[in-house]
């Protein structure tokens, strides 16, 4: 413990219980220097223990271990990186002869090893962990896992008593599961204040999950010295012998208990609750039975984590079905408000409540309970405070509305739904006031009696029941309930604009907020698609095979974003010209001659879609394989309009090698040959004929439309190398800040620059942050996400304008996204990533 650090029930919550300074005495620890060369610490008990001098410290560890131990521990401390799992060496044998279970770690540059007497067969707790495992893995229910869990691990591990209890929202925890000995009182269902586990035992919890407190009365063994020369103490935070607060050992002999153990249930990267197992009498838990333990509490976690995402997917599937039920009916419903009203009791099934409410253009309508209407406009009015265009909660109203007192008993939580960008419309949902009588064991308000040691647990009064009794207050709302709520309030808020602009007829303003949603789904889409490609371009660690996988779905992906960008700025399709010149942009690499001429022809949002993906298909093999594959191919593209109204496109190369068909039918091969009779109704045929490929393509009329500008658009050019060559700059010496929120997205760019030879970079995933980097790091040029989640770069762009800081943006919301147009200047990269794209775009500004 540190120096002068007195503990009493004043300060509990700030004891340094990771230094303590000592250990419990069923075993001997040692501290090495970071190479487990010298030994600088020990506990006192080390020399009786290894059976070895006392003089300890200084001594080469092979001089205390002997040189084959020694060698053991060395190369299981290579084996390990992470403390929270240290390496285990079990049944060594030492130079004295003695045979121990070995647990070493690096921790803050010291060399930990721990010391266990060799009591039994590691083997078996292992295998009985196994069988457990299994017995637990086909259960998919959340409270019978829980229940059988108890009792298997009393089953494993022989203590007296194993409960589960869970965290509740504000600390406090509840036994949710127990089996125990028959002649023990029960201690199922009763509450424990949060102020039973202080926020460091909370925290050391997480790092290091299991606990085993073998004696609640043992005397510690001191480790020597306390302090180092830098005067700090030893921290063990991750040695399973770490000594114990004396707070907490007379917490458990005032409760009868001699040994326990803890395990940790981590859920989602929370301490989502604990496994704790008492015992009567002294119990030692071999280091085999801890790891069989440890090991089957953390499946526990997995197993836990997997049934409460499950459930959570069910309850969203539930809850999307619904909401596409109403939606069908909202879209060709006339009157949007009554269609809203008549379903208030469908919304009041999406998410677990008492009652619902809706108000809509100053109308209030509501099912089950909720407050009486000369209370609604105070809760209308509060709602236009705090639940701006997102969901808002409490599960304690009246802590927030005075007057909600009056209908504490009818609703006490609260769940507001916004239905409008603006601050006018909203969907409640109510809970009805939980009064309760929680069995606390021990006074949460910790009204502790002075008994024989001072301010203590005087026997039997932190574990008593205590009664209390919880008024105004409803169930708290799970966050899979607020995720249901946003989709909610997604769905309705589309649908109320829409319906409000149409009755209003502000076609302008219609347009405008119409793209705005566009926009939204158009980021949101090509988010997706970028973090896709992200994660199929990280190195998959096999050969060229999948090299040649990744590069093809790759271009796949980006050649879908341009169609859908293409889609969105169209209005729902786009021009064939224009979808064949940008498909044609990334091959300008190489010298060759393309001749592409047609009438103007618009295609709808699926044919445009499914020609993006031919398209790119053929340019592909093309560039590979065909006439684009060698200097001085020839590519033809040409369509027109038959007598019957479709769309014919005629593909040829010339130019190039020999063309033979290819020996199997991969993905891509299908994809231009079944995508457009299957997707379209169309015809599509290739030809290999050994002049060069040709290819064959109609799309049926009524996803064409004719363009006013029927003239054709030619398009013939020869490309020299020579140009291509001048745009692809040395952009390695170059300082780049990177300011983007998606992480894999922020990898991805990352890797770009690291491939183009940039090593002098920094990432920023806020504003906050960015703007505090670049006060240390003065970047040559930027480049900005424009949507930070809930925040824009205008900002930052505008402090980096100031510095004469040039910088690009990236969007996934197209170039007329409002803080693009702000400025004009700075070019704009599209998502997902181009690699050239970003190496030129960077290029030509520090150029």
């Amino acid at each position: 413990m540190s120096r002068q650090f007195s503990v009493d029930l004043t300060n509990c919550d700030r004891e340094p219980i990771h230094i303590p300074g000592s250990i419990q005495p069923h075993g001997c620890l040692i501290a090495c220097d970071a190479i487990a060369d010298t030994v600088i610490r020990h506990s006192q008990n080390t020399a009786e223990m290894l059976g070895v001098d006392e003089n300890i410290n200084g001594k080469p560890l092979f001089d205390i271990l002997g040189s084959e131990a020694t060698h053991a521990v060395r190369n299981a401390l290579n084996r390990t990186n992470d403390p929270s799992r240290p390496a285990l060496l079990f049944k060594t044998v030492l130079q004295s002869g003695r045979s121990f279970d070995i647990a070493v770690h690096r921790f803050e540059g010291n060399c930990i090893l721990e010391f266990e007497p060799q009591l039994s067969d590691p083997t078996q707790p292992l295998e009985l962990a196994r069988e457990l495992i299994g017995r637990i893995s086909s259960i998919e229910n959340i409270d019978s896992v829980v229940k059988h869990v108890a009792r298997l691990l009393q089953a494993l591990l022989g203590y007296d008593r194993v409960m589960i209890y869970s965290f509740m929202h504000d600390g406090s925890g509840q036994v949710i599961s127990e089996a125990k000995r028959e002649h023990l009182e029960s201690f199922l269902g009763q509450y424990f204040p949060a102020s039973d586990i202080p926020q460091q035992a909370r925290k050391l919890y997480l790092q290091n999950t299991i606990r085993v407190i073998s004696d609640a009365n043992f005397i510690p063994v001191a480790v020597t010295p306390v302090f180092d020369a830098s005067d700090k103490p030893l921290d063990l935070s991750f040695a399973h012998l770490r000594s114990v607060s004396p707070i907490h050992c007379e917490y458990l002999r005032n409760m009868g208990v001699a040994a326990s153990m803890s395990i940790s249930i981590i859920v989602d990267g929370e301490l989502w609750g604990l496994i704790a197992c008492h015992h009567y009498s002294q119990r030692v838990l071999t280091m085999a039975q801890r790891i069989g333990a440890e090991m089957f509490g953390d499946f526990f976690s997995l197993h836990l984590s997997a049934l409460k995402q499950t459930n959570r997917l069910e309850a969203a599937t539930d809850a999307r079905q619904s909401l596409d039920r109403f939606l069908r009916i909202a879209v060709r419903a006339q009157n949007i408000d009554a269609v809203i009203r008549d379903s208030i009791e469908d919304f009041a099934r999406l998410i677990p409540c008492d009652g619902a409410g809706i108000w809509l253009n100053g109308s209030w309508t509501f099912k089950g309970y909720a407050p009486s209407e000369n209370h609604v406009p105070t809760l209308v009015d509060f709602a236009k405070k705090v639940s701006e265009a997102a969901v808002w909660e409490t599960n304690q109203i009246s802590n927030d509305i005075p007057e909600a007192v009056d209908y504490a008993a009818d609703v006490s939580g609260i769940l507001i739904v916004p239905l409008s960008q603006r601050p006018r419309d909203y969907l409640f949902f109510f809970r009805r006031e939980m009064v309760r009588t929680l069995n606390w064991a021990g006074n949460p308000q910790k009204t502790y009696e002075t008994g024989p040691m001072g301010d203590r647990l005087t026997p039997r009064s932190s574990f008593d029941i205590w009664k209390q009794t919880v008024h105004r207050q409803s169930l708290p709302w799970s966050d899979e309930e607020l995720e249901i709520a946003e989709a909610t309030r997604t769905a309705l808020a589309e649908v109320v604009l829409h319906h409000n602009e149409l009755l209003v007829d502000e076609r302008a303003k219609s347009d405008v907020r119409q793209r705005m949603l566009n926009q939204e789904l158009n980021h949101r889409v090509k988010n997706i698609l970028a973090v896709i490609n992200s994660v199929i371009a990280q190195p998959s660690g096999g050969g060229q095979t999948i090299d040649q996988y990744v590069s093809a779905l790759r271009g796949r992906v980006q050649a879908l974003a341009t169609a859908h960008d293409q889609i969105i700025r169209g209005d729902g399709g786009g021009a064939l010209m224009h979808l064949v010149r940008t498909e044609l942009t990334p091959f300008r690499s190489i010298e060759f001659t393309f001749d592409v001429s047609g009438p103007h022809i618009l295609l709808d949002a699926r044919s445009f879609s499914v020609m993006a993906l031919v398209l790119h298909e053929l340019l592909t093999n093309a560039v590979k394989y065909g006439s684009l594959s060698t200097s001085g191919g020839t590519l033809s593209i040409h369509w027109k309009i038959d007598e019957a109204g479709n769309c014919v496109i005629e593909w040829k190369e010339s130019g190039g090698p020999e063309a033979r068909a290819p020996q199997r039918r991969g993905f891509g091969t299908v994809l231009v040959e079944r995508s457009i009779p299957y997707d379209l109704g169309g015809e599509s045929s290739v030809d290999y004929a050994p002049e060069g490929v040709s290819a064959r393509m109609l799309i049926p009329a009524r996803f064409v439309t004719l363009g006013e500008e029927a003239d054709a658009i030619g398009l013939n050019q020869a490309v020299d190398s020579e140009e291509v060559e001048a745009s692809e700059g040395d952009i390695s010496a170059a300082r780049i800040l990177i300011v983007e929120d998606q992480m894999l997205i922020a990898m991805d760019m990352e890797q770009i620059l690291r491939d183009a030879g940039v090593s002098d970079f920094v990432t920023s995933a806020t504003v906050s942050d960015a703007m505090d980097k670049i006060d240390r790091f003065t970047p040559t040029v930027a480049v900005l996400d424009v949507n930070l989640g809930t925040e824009t770069s205008e900002a930052l762009a505008q402090e980096l304008k100031r510095r004469g800081i040039p910088f690009a943006f990236t969007t996934g919301y197209g170039e007329t996204a409002a803080v693009v147009m702000q400025y004009p200047e700075a070019p704009v990269l599209q998502k997902p990533y181009d690699a050239r794209a970003i190496v030129q775009t960077i290029e030509r500004i520090v150029g």
